[in-house]
């Protein structure tokens, strides 16, 4: 089968597709005929070899941890699948490619009448723009929210859910004049360019001088620094990236003394029991009710991941970046 092989960190040439053996699912795992696999930009680090300790990938090795596709076969001890089943999964790696092998728990059945790129957005991002909002920023409603990066895959997604959780107001902050617009398109009551100067006095602005009671911040640097002067009294702020190429700059902690505000991470929804399943349920429960749109972005033939990773590298996707598998 095809699969796209990283035999050494670097820029993006470092992805070349290559032909591998088939794999088989073992004891308690499904074989996934890939119809689409998810690009994250945790792909773009691993692959750069931002990422060590726990998240580094021993060499060489297939990126990708998101598919969706037909279940083709199961491993010893799973329950009764029938073949041809709609899945998404998610995987330590292997999800650029052909075929790949995921651990039958973390496989869920795609829901009647939704397509599997809306279905794609279901795990990896869906997962984390409901756990940032809910279970790290414990959004309540009438608060008002900051969503960084609000015209990328987890950003469009956390502007719908913080609209749907009655937050008030929603402010999208993003890069470009086309990712302002699509926040606007998706429910934000405001949308500030955070590359220019004075974009955190306009937040500001539109709350009163009170600023936002959750921020959730994934930029990171100087941008992430003007993040956090939004954060109003009793405010909580959630970091779970850093796509600006720095990390979150550490609080004032003084000011988080006098002001009662907190500023924690996001380490995922498998940390917290039962919090994945819920998560799931509700994003599954709005995608089919038509609540909750899936922005899908650009899309890439498998054999050109490569070119996957510069359009997330360079920041000049908006939505949910597709990789799609004959």
């Amino acid at each position: 089968m095809k699969a796209i092989v990283v035999n050494e960190p670097g820029p993006p040439e470092v992805l070349r597709e290559e032909e591998v053996e088939l794999p088989a699912a073992g004891p308690n795992e499904v074989l996934i005929k890939v119809a689409l696999g998810g690009v994250n930009f945790a792909d773009v680090g691993m692959r750069a070899g931002m990422m060590g300790g726990p998240h580094a990938m021993e060499l060489p090795y297939t990126p990708g941890f998101e598919v969706a596709g037909t279940v083709a076969a199961a491993g010893e001890g799973v329950r009764p699948v029938a073949e041809g089943r709609r899945v998404v999964a998610v995987l330590p790696s292997g999800g650029y490619a052909e075929y790949a092998v995921a651990a039958a728990d973390s496989v869920v059945e795609v829901p009647e009448g939704v397509g599997f790129a809306d279905a794609s957005a279901l795990l990896v991002q869906g997962l984390t723009a409901y756990g940032v909002l809910h279970d790290s920023g414990r959004v309540r409603e009438g608060e008002g929210v900051l969503v960084m990066a609000a015209g990328g895959g987890v950003g469009t997604l956390a502007v719908q859910l913080a609209k749907l959780a009655g937050a008030s107001p929603v402010v999208g902050a993003a890069g470009s004049r086309e990712k302002l617009a699509l926040a606007l398109s998706l429910g934000a009551d405001h949308a500030f360019d955070y590359t220019k100067d004075g974009w955190a006095d306009e937040v500001l602005g539109v709350t009163g001088g009170r600023g936002v009671d959750v921020v959730l911040e994934c930029v990171g640097g100087g941008v992430g620094a003007g993040a956090y002067d939004c954060l109003a009294p009793l405010g909580r702020l959630v970091t779970f990236g850093a796509a600006g190429g720095e990390g979150l700059r550490p609080p004032d902690m003084w000011q988080l003394n006098l002001k009662g505000q907190t500023v924690g991470g996001y380490g995922g929804p498998w940390l917290r029991p039962g919090a994945a399943e819920a998560a799931r349920e509700a994003i599954s429960g709005y995608l089919q009710s038509g609540d909750l749109r899936v922005v899908r972005g650009a899309s890439f033939p498998l054999a050109e991941a490569s070119e996957a990773h510069r359009a997330v590298e360079g920041r000049r996707t908006t939505g949910k970046v597709l990789l799609t598998v004959e």
